[in-house]
């Protein structure tokens, strides 16, 4: 990890004295590994694929038990599966392990979702209603975007988007707009890698009886944990970091008030329908077993290639906060372990410059995805982004000749080797 962006003390004692009821497991890794299994009934050694799509019951008075909720147990995979719950119950331990509220170990439930948007949906969902606005940022994941700008609209949802980097502006808005029910946050953000300040935007939300809630995907529970904070609730797009091998689609909603994550907010997503299935779960339990190694070698392989592009004569501008010359680099030093596996930059020659760049590429992947081991990139400009007009675009920060990049694990210098002689 770079010496540069220490792990601050406080964190770091809380990583290492744990939750008491997790005493046995001293370090983050063994948390990923062991964390959220229960034995199998045959005694297999890994959580079995429960390709189900339905339990049964020894007699008609278990079912009835089950269905009045006075058993605990399997009913249906829409409502629950053993697979999904190792999946749900080993993130929750990720975002909460070593953090304390009031000198209490912190506690979440967590709902395995098909997609993060799934996720997302319940979310907005489960807490917003006709007349309510949500308070965000710019610079968001376009899914999200998209929904909160174009789908919840219509049902009477609105929202305001603002600089959160402002406190003062995040307040007066807070103060001025009783409607705001919900202060949504993504932290980095998609595609520049801005950062808002968790603890400070959750500390104002709080004054004026405002939700939280923190979308995790780029930093992932093992660079910051966003309920150490005071947040509501946490998001994944578990397809990237926390599944880390690009086979399977899904995303997790994570809430502190675990009776209500039990109860109604359950009820809403099983009814919604957006639950994952048996076989991704089972992908993203076995990848999140490797990924505090595999962000170690992420992170130290993204600071060296951002070194590499903010002195490169076709580069004008590199958004990593590990730079001294990111606005935010503050920010991510105050709330994460290290600036991450995610960045952009821009390129001089604009539109042309960024297709003829990607077009060069030979070990790379051009792709839009991001959190695999390999080196992903892709042209907004020109993918993502291409119907988007040129102002709408440019507002967020999204040039012509912007490439957003996850540094993946191969050796560092076959990275920058590849990236040096598409950017001849």
């Amino acid at each position: 990890m770079d010496k540069s962006f220490p792990l601050s003390p406080d964190i770091h004692e809380d990583i290492i004295s744990g939750h008491p009821e997790r005493n046995i497991l001293t370090g983050w890794s063994s948390v990923a590994v062991h964390s959220g299994h229960s034995q199998d009934p045959n005694y297999a050694h890994l959580v079995p694929i429960y390709a189900s799509s339905t339990f049964v019951y020894d007699e008609a008075e278990q079912g009835m038990r089950r269905f009045s909720g006075k058993e605990e147990g399997y009913i249906y995979s829409r409502w629950g599966n053993p697979t999904f719950t190792e999946a749900e119950n080993k993130i929750a331990a990720l975002e909460t392990f070593g953090v304390q509220y009031n000198g209490s170990p912190v506690e979440v439930k967590g709902i395995l979702h098909a997609s993060g948007m799934g996720a997302i949906t319940t979310l907005m969902v489960a807490n917003l209603k006709q007349g309510d606005k949500i308070l965000t940022h710019f610079s968001l994941y376009g899914g999200t975007e998209e929904l909160i700008t174009n789908i919840l609209p219509p049902l009477g949802i609105g929202h305001i988007i603002a600089d959160l980097r402002d406190l003062n502006k995040a307040e007066d808005i807070l103060k001025e707009d009783q409607s705001i029910r919900l202060l949504y946050l993504e932290t980095p953000a998609n595609p520049t890698i801005q950062c808002v300040d968790i603890e400070e935007l959750t500390r104002l939300a709080k004054q004026y009886n405002v939700i939280v809630a923190c979308d995790n995907t780029f930093a992932t529970p093992f660079l910051q944990q966003p309920f150490r904070y005071g947040v509501d609730f946490v998001i994944h797009s578990t397809t990237k970091f926390l599944n880390g091998h690009g086979t399977a689609i899904g995303g997790i909603m994570l809430g502190r008030d675990v009776e209500r994550m039990k109860t109604r907010i359950h009820v809403l997503a099983k009814t919604l329908g957006g639950n994952a299935n048996p076989f991704d779960a089972f992908m993203l339990i076995s990848g999140m077993k490797t990924l505090e190694v595999r962000m170690e070698r992420h992170c130290q392989n993204a600071m060296e290639v951002a070194h590499f592009l903010n002195d490169h004569p076709a580069v004008s501008k590199v958004n990593y906060t590990g730079l001294e010359s990111h606005p935010d680099r503050h920010i991510a030093l105050k709330q994460m372990r290290h600036p991450g596996a995610m960045m952009s930059f821009e390129l001089k020659r604009g539109l042309q410059g960024g297709i003829d760049f990607m077009n060069k590429l030979r070990m790379c992947v051009r792709t839009v995805s991001l959190g695999t081991c390999d080196t992903l990139l892709s042209h907004p400009a020109s993918m993502t982004h291409y119907s988007v007009p040129k102002e709408e675009k440019e507002k967020y920060g999204i040039t012509d000749g912007l490439i957003r990049m996850n540094v993946g694990i191969e050796n560092v210098q076959d990275i920058i080797n590849d990236l040096d002689q598409a950017l001849k």
